[in-house]
């Protein structure tokens, strides 16, 4: 049968235009995390434009999930060399064929089965995402996956419960109840807000040091002039 030209419209509209079409936040534990992870690396990597993180935001992958309405938006997903911009969506076709290298979910009672099963069976035989993480605010269940031979194998932690990612070239783990970012040596990536407090705090630190070497300067100083005086009362000149 024949289709008509509004249905091949409706099954394949301007998909440059396509809005993301993602439910809300479970909680404002989730909002916090899904926040920090952005904010971190996108502080991190702010001398980069070749990455895109999406922060749930639907993922388009066909035309028939178009037209069953059949939307999947991971809550964080990461993308490597790609340009960085502004974008309304992720839509497969548009990019290249390009599914994320990265994708973490938040855990929640109405997710936690889905992100566990159906998500990790589509991101693991759909998407061929090599990495893939999920983390549970209320409770801290975090595990993570790495594509191997087709097949997700969870991935090892290290020595401090970490977890090291690819993708990232970062561990992810747990801090004060918080899903984030670890340096190679274990440093932890700071939040804007952190980085400025340490950097104020490092400005006082080197402004309390420098005062310390003026005062001790100053009275180096002065013993020296005072020892000048006493020299001079004996008839002895400090220069000889």
């Amino acid at each position: 049968m024949a289709i008509s030209a509004q249905e091949l419209a409706d099954l394949m509209p301007d998909t440059s235009q396509l809005e993301s079409n993602e439910p809300e936040m479970e909680s404002s534990l989730h909002y916090a995390q899904l926040a920090l992870l952005v904010a971190c690396l996108e502080w991190l990597w702010r001398d980069k434009d070749d990455f895109f993180v999406g922060a749930n935001l639907t993922i388009y992958f066909s035309r028939e999930q178009l037209k069953n309405r059949d939307f999947r938006g991971p809550d964080f997903f990461l993308f490597n060399k790609v340009e960085k911009k502004p974008r309304k969506s992720w839509v497969v076709w548009e990019e290249g064929g390009r599914y994320p290298d990265l994708i973490i979910e938040l855990l929640s009672d109405s997710t936690a089965r889905t992100d566990r099963n159906l998500k990790k069976a589509l991101y693991q035989d759909r998407f061929r995402t090599p990495e893939y993480f999920w983390f549970s605010p209320e409770t801290l269940e975090f595990e993570g996956y790495r594509l191997m031979n087709g097949i997700y194998e969870a991935i090892a932690p290290a020595e401090n419960g970490y977890f090291w990612s690819q993708s990232l070239s970062l561990y992810l783990g747990l801090y004060q109840g918080q899903l984030r970012y670890f340096q190679p040596n274990g440093d932890l990536v700071l939040t804007p807000g952190e980085y400025g407090v340490q950097s104020a705090l490092q400005a006082e630190s080197e402004r309390q040091k420098a005062e310390s070497e003026r005062q001790k300067a100053a009275s180096e100083r002065q013993r020296a002039e005072t020892l000048a005086a006493q020299l001079r009362k004996l008839g002895i000149e400090p220069e000889a």
